[in-house]
């Protein structure tokens, strides 16, 4: 798919007035995960998502929207020395765990996936795309240690709300849980993790019902939910 295009589709989703935008070698490694996607996905089911354009919009799309909020771009803040560690639990064809280190290349990211062809086609990919600081980790979200990752993310995954407690513990205090889901599952994963503070969804660009839902773990009752904010 032409880079051109993939800008064109993607704009919604980056925001007005957003200093941060792709390079000319983003759009090209989003045009080699599309070839991929397509290409494997005739062989395992990867996604229901048929047609270059949809795949852009409903996975590129929804991911990069995401990243833009998780990890805003501040020019007059300096740069973080701490690495922030990202895990993407049940990542399936890498959404939005891959968009998002394409956005935020230095974060060190965990893409969480049980399904072993699965996991092969998410190591084929970061080896196509040439991502550094990736690791895959083929197992259930259940069997890693817990209060690990500064960031977790989630997104389209079967027996939600099981997972849902499961994504959570492995939020390290301070850290951010970050879904990707639909309105009517909003009460349903306040009421799955009543600890957590819950900022308000952010609809997604062109959906009538996706939304970013975050949620932030404090290190205890009494701490300050600002200090979840973006690293």
């Amino acid at each position: 798919m032409l880079p051109a295009r993939i800008a064109e589709l993607l704009d919604p989703f980056l925001g007005p007035g957003n200093d941060q935008q792709l390079t000319a070698n983003d759009l090209a490694r989003i045009s080699t995960y599309i070839d991929l996607l397509q290409h494997w996905n005739a062989r395992i089911n990867l996604t229901a998502t048929r047609g270059e354009e949809k795949i852009v919009t409903r996975h590129f799309g929804e991911s990069l929207f995401a990243a833009r909020h998780l990890f805003p771009l501040c020019s007059s803040v300096p740069p973080v020395v701490k690495t922030v560690k990202v895990a993407d639990v049940g990542s399936g064809a890498g959404f939005p765990g891959i968009p998002i280190k394409l956005w935020a290349p230095e974060i060190e990211l965990a893409l969480i996936e049980s399904n072993h062809k699965k996991a092969t086609f998410l190591k084929e990919v970061t080896r196509a795309l040439t991502l550094r600081n990736i690791n895959i980790r083929v197992a259930r979200a259940e069997s890693l240690a817990e209060a690990t990752f500064d960031l977790v993310t989630l997104r389209a995954v079967e027996r939600f709300e099981s997972i849902l407690p499961v994504a959570a513990r492995l939020v390290a205090p301070r850290g951010r849980l970050a879904l990707l889901i639909g309105q009517t599952q909003i009460s349903k994963a306040q009421s799955a993790l009543p600890d957590l503070n819950w900022s308000p969804g952010i609809p997604v660009p062109n959906s009538q019902s996706r939304i970013l839902l975050l949620a932030c773990k404090t290190a205890d009752s009494q701490t300050d939910p600002k200090g979840c904010e973006p690293k």
